[in-house]
């Protein structure tokens, strides 16, 4: 009966042993694949490096004197967007069309279009047909008139003299989504809306996409709500607006200013022992700050991220007759 225990536990400590060994060479045959990955990558880099004779050599002090920043090919998040564009309208729910209460004759208007009332304010004097007495006409809510229809003198008959009061302080953006986008644009996602020249903007999310699409304009509308404390969002402004839709993380990425195109090729400027030389290189996703390499680099090489079309010039210049320094 002992030799049988002995002899379950041999069997076992040996199942155990070959998992162990399995799994650590599992293990470092992914590495050294990775690693052979990285060498080959490195070498076909590095074979590349005499198709163009021209590389331009500078010293630390040059490149802090021209704005030049070096830094290293890695890993990345691209966070993708969707364009779109739509204008700023009133939230509908803060939004008052007071209509006077019985026919008669405008005998006075207190307010114009643009004015800020409080709540219960009085915007114009009313003499009934009627019964010959004035009454007046408040605002139902605080807020700024953006339209009004009453002029002194005026005869009231039904409601097409009226008087449209909002409260701005908050408003919404309604943005057109085109069917290329209708997949991608989704309620809490964070839009970035801006003035045209962009010299204003704010993020919010979206809280509504509309289930159709209008046969009119063939585009479905989004909606975020913008504070509008500052006023500086004002109903009819035309808007662009970034929807950030997924992000995506790749092995190899670049800031988006170290691309440039140079003698008809898509290039980063690479760092080597005689100094900075064009690279060509394949792309894929990109956003506003970030590329993703498909090819042409290998993680951990010395790219130029900022500066990059100051290198460019100067081999221009070089190949125009010029010299570095001149």
């Amino acid at each position: 009966m002992k030799n049988k225990s002995n002899l379950i536990y041999f069997l076992v400590g040996l199942v155990i042993g070959v998992i162990t060994v399995y799994v650590i060479l599992s293990l470092t045959t992914t590495d050294v694949t990775n690693i052979k990955i990285s060498k080959e990558a490195k070498l076909e880099n590095e074979s590349q490096a005499g198709e163009y004779k021209d590389v331009v050599p500078l010293t630390d002090k040059e490149l802090k004197e021209f704005g030049i920043k070096v830094s290293e090919v890695g890993p990345g998040t691209i966070q993708l967007h969707s364009n779109l564009t739509g204008e700023i309208i009133p939230n509908p729910t803060k939004v008052a069309r007071i209509i006077p209460r019985f026919a008669g004759i405008v005998r006075e208007v207190r307010k114009n279009i643009g004015d800020h009332l409080e709540k219960g304010e009085v915007i114009a004097i009313i003499e009934s047909n009627e019964s010959l007495v004035r009454y007046k006409v408040k605002s139902s809510i605080a807020g700024t008139i953006i339209n009004i229809h009453l002029t002194p003198g005026e005869v009231i008959v039904g409601d097409k003299h009226s008087v449209t009061v909002a409260d701005l302080s908050s408003v919404w953006a309604s943005l057109g989504i085109y069917q290329k986008d209708l997949l991608k644009i989704k309620v809490g996602q964070i839009s970035e809306i801006s003035t045209v020249d962009g010299s204003q903007f704010s993020k919010s999310n979206i809280f509504y996409v509309s289930p159709i699409v209008d046969e009119q304009t063939r585009t479905a509308t989004a909606r975020v709500k913008l504070n509008n404390s500052s006023g500086i969002w004002k109903p009819g402004m035309f808007i662009t607006a970034k929807v950030y839709t997924t992000k995506k993380t790749v092995p190899m990425a670049v800031n988006k200013n170290a691309i440039q195109l140079f003698e008809g090729q898509t290039v980063v400027f690479v760092k080597d022992k005689n100094g900075f030389r064009p690279q060509p290189v394949s792309i894929g996703l990109q956003n506003n700050k970030s590329v993703e390499i498909l090819t042409g680099l290998y993680p951990g090489q010395n790219y130029i991220s900022e500066g990059a079309f100051t290198i460019k010039a100067e081999l221009l210049k070089e190949s125009l007759g010029g010299g570095h320094g001149n």
